[in-house]
This record gives structure tokens, sequence and C-alpha cells, in this order.
């Protein structure tokens, strides 16, 4: 039988983490070494391991996935870097690639779909969820929105509506069912996008725009 494809699954919500190593770990040519819990861990156990590639959340504590992408990239080339996240901002896309990511894929992907994906990383392929990729290249292809919120995805938009009527990140979780640092996230994209400080300014923006009809 060939060589086992050896990898590190790095994700800090211990139940989805099983749920990826458990999938991975069912193909007879993947062999799951290593799981980390942060961007730290995972920087240290590819370093210690060399695995043939780490499937990494984007949003960890402890140095989170995209600067744990540019450590590793850095440090050690061999291992390919496969980020599985809730993100589908573009920004987050462009950024990890930047870093030295080789793919980028959404947690809502079925188990074969991740497999393709690992094996693909390994092979010297770039990968990115073919959804994805269609909506990031029809909007770098259009010319720039004048209107900022047009820039917003559907699950910013429903959390900029909700800030907008004075719910917490705490309450936001709850109710679009989302971890409160995932709101957190998603927060800090949407301030970036439409040019505010904070999500106070946010909130105004967004009632001024409802108000006039927007």
């Amino acid at each position: 039988m060939a060589e086992r494809l050896r990898v590190v699954v790095a994700d800090d919500h211990p139940l989805f983490r099983e749920g990826v190593v458990h999938s991975l770990s069912l193909e007879e040519d993947i062999e799951v070494v290593a799981e980390a819990a942060s961007g730290t861990e995972a920087v240290r156990l590819v370093l210690e391991l060399v695995p043939d590639v780490v499937v990494m959340d984007l949003t960890m504590p402890q140095g989170g996935g995209i600067e744990a992408t540019r450590q590793i990239a850095a440090s050690t080339p061999a291992t390919a870097v496969l980020i599985l996240t809730v993100s589908e901002d573009r920004d987050d896309l462009l950024e990890v690639l930047k870093v030295g990511a080789r793919g980028y894929v959404l947690k809502g992907i079925a188990a074969h779909g991740l497999i393709h994906a690992v094996r693909a990383v390994v092979s010297g392929e770039v990968y990115v969820s073919p959804a994805l990729a269609s909506g990031i290249l029809h909007e770098m292809t259009r010319e720039e929105p004048l209107d900022p919120f047009e820039r917003l995805t559907p699950r910013e938009q429903d959390i900029l509506e909700l800030v907008a009527q004075g719910r917490t990140n705490r309450e936001i979780g709850e109710q679009l069912y989302l971890a409160e640092k995932t709101v957190k996230h998603y927060m800090t994209n949407v301030l970036q996008k439409l040019h505010v400080r904070s999500r106070v300014e946010a909130a105004l923006l967004a009632q001024r725009r409802e108000l006039e009809g927007g």
C-alpha cells in the first residue's frame, strides 16, 4: 500500500474537530497524526511532525489561522495548509492565500469534498470551494459598488441588522446559532467594509440606510 498522507487537524471546537478527524481517518490513504486547538499549537505540531497537510480553522485563539499559516508556510513549506472555515469573506480568502495557504473550504462541505480538497492541496493544487471561488471571481471582475453595503455577505447583513436592533454578540450568536467569537469575526469584517470604527457607527449607518429606503 502507498504511504499514507499525514494530517494535523487544528480547530478550537472539540466536537467539530473530532468529526473532521473521524471523516479523514476512515480513508485508507490518510492518517491523522495530531490535533491542535490553537494557532500556536498547530505551528508547534507542524514543526515537530512535518505532516503533509494541516487542516486549520481560520479563527482560533493564540495567533489564529492566518498568522499560523504565515509561520507554517515560512518554516515548513513542505506542509500544505488547507483552511476550513465559516468565513465566506473575500478578504479572508485572499489574505490567507497570500500568506501561503493552498486551499480554502467552508465548514458546510461534505466529508468527501474535504477529502478531495486534502488530496488536491497535497498534490500541489490550489483548491477553493467551487461556489466560493465562483462568487469571488464574479466580485473581482465587476466594478466596485458605490454602496459599501453591497459588499456585505448575506450573513454579515443579518448580523448588522441585529446589531442595529441593539443586540449583543451573545444574543446574535444565540439567534443565528453561531459561536460568539464567530459573530465577532463577522463584525470585524462589517466594520472594515463599511469603513467605520465601531459597532455603534455601523448600527447608525444601517438605521440611516433603512430610513432612506436602502
